[in-house]
């Protein structure tokens, strides 16, 4: 099974391809204004080793942005090769390797979220806190549990810079008994959508 995964959810992106003799991943600063370093290495890979028969995308939570070009190109991806597409959180494909972690993140409006993964898997959350509240939560963590952000969070010192992981995504998308998410797809959202809808126009009097 080609198997191509990529995640563009947080400040570096990610993207790796497996198969049965190649496993390949490549890193790199996710500048999110330009999405030229993914598609490069999206091509690079489909002039190397041809189509994917699956492709899975990271969700997030994290960048809105990063994340809905990600799914696009997926998309595009399956379209072009007829590949299965899926999508799986990308805090549960966390690059460290641990079993069970918890993962904090910057929700904005002066709130963070709080999710625990165990063997690849929410069993908690995210669920948003605001700042004192996700400092008890931690704590009640427990000591030995290691707690991973992926981007610079200073007031909370126990949190370790930890990236979401492609090849970790492409193993995982291996598994037939995952709970992949299938199409469409959309990015996790930390809250519900928010949609502005037109004012009535005035009635001329």
């Amino acid at each position: 099974m080609k198997i191509l995964a990529f995640d563009l959810s947080t400040a570096r992106g990610s993207i790796a391809w497996l198969d049965q003799d190649v496993d390949l991943v490549w890193d790199w600063p996710n500048d999110r204004k330009n999405s030229a370093s993914f598609f490069e290495n999206v091509s690079g890979l489909k002039r190397q080793f041809g189509s994917p028969e699956k492709v899975i995308v990271g969700l997030g939570p994290g960048s809105y942005a990063g994340t809905r070009i990600a799914i696009s190109a997926a998309i595009g991806l399956q379209l072009a090769s007829r590949a299965q597409l899926i999508g799986f959180s990308s805090i549960c494909a966390m690059e460290d390797g641990e079993t069970e972690y918890c993962v904090i993140g910057d929700a904005r409006r002066q709130s963070f979220f709080f999710a625990h993964v165990r063997d690849n898997n929410l069993v908690e959350g995210p669920t948003l806190f605001g700042e004192a509240e996700l400092r008890d939560k931690i704590d009640n963590a427990g000591e030995n549990m290691s707690i991973f952000c992926s981007e610079e969070l200073p007031q909370f010192q126990r949190a370790v810079i930890r990236y979401p992981s492609a090849r970790v995504l492409a193993r995982l998308a291996r598994e037939a008994n995952r709970s992949f998410v299938l199409p469409p797809l959309e990015p996790m959202y930390l809250r519900e959508p928010h949609i502005t809808t037109m004012k009535a126009l005035a009635r001329p009097t």
